[in-house]
């Protein structure tokens, strides 16, 4: 197994392809470009089985339904924001895009924390708010990588000056969660590039207290 990055929309948001030998796949966060991205995927024989949402930002969002109706697949996002979906107000795209973003609601709702298999792939769910109520982190085992939306960055965290949004909250996530992974972790980050647990203990400045 093995995974890409696609930066996608309008901020270049990180969608993530997790793929497998036969082209099997699920999708992270596909953000926008739709029609760009399906023709990638299927340029690249990549057959789609589920989309993942870390959570539910209107940059996270913007190309669900179109690859949702592309490949007929279904979406997973956490309790706390699947109603975010629909509104425009609460994605945050009412004040940041010239037209709102919505997308239909999710098939599968996330409640708590939970392992979950789509198709060959398995992943443990842990939350992680604190950029968002329903932030959400995939831990895939076999490729030793996290995919965790907002929360965690190359030197950097997620938002907190968002509605919902909690500074504390957010570094008890990072702390009590992403920290315990395996420090060869990679993290999959929603903006930028990767990096890893072990770098951000070691050099993140916003973690140099915990």
């Amino acid at each position: 197994m093995n995974w890409k990055q696609a930066p996608l929309g309008p901020v270049q948001t990180n969608a993530y392809v997790l793929y497998n030998q036969e082209g099997e796949a699920v999708i992270f966060d596909p953000g926008g470009d739709g029609e760009a991205f399906e023709t990638a995927l299927k340029k690249e024989n990549i057959k789609p089985l589920a989309i993942l949402l870390t959570h539910a930002h209107f940059d996270h969002i913007g190309a669900v339904d179109h690859i949702r109706d592309a490949f007929n697949i279904p979406v997973y996002i956490h309790q706390r924001e699947a109603h975010w979906l629909q509104d425009p107000s609460k994605n945050l795209s009412v004040n940041m895009t010239s037209e709102g973003i919505t997308a239909r609601p999710a098939e599968h709702v996330i409640e708590g924390e939970r392992s979950i298999t789509v198709g060959p792939f398995a992943f443990r769910i842990v939350e992680t708010p604190g950029h968002s109520p329903g932030s959400v982190s995939y831990y895939h085992e076999p490729t030793g990588t996290v995919f965790s939306g907002d929360v965690l960055f190359q030197s950097g965290i997620g938002r907190t000056d968002l509605p919902g949004a909690d500074e504390s909250t957010l570094l008890n996530s990072i702390h009590q969660k992403l920290l315990e992974l395996p420090e060869d972790t990679t993290v999959a980050c929603g903006h930028g590039p990767v990096t890893t647990i072990t770098a951000e203990m070691d050099g993140n400045p916003f973690l140099s207290g915990l």
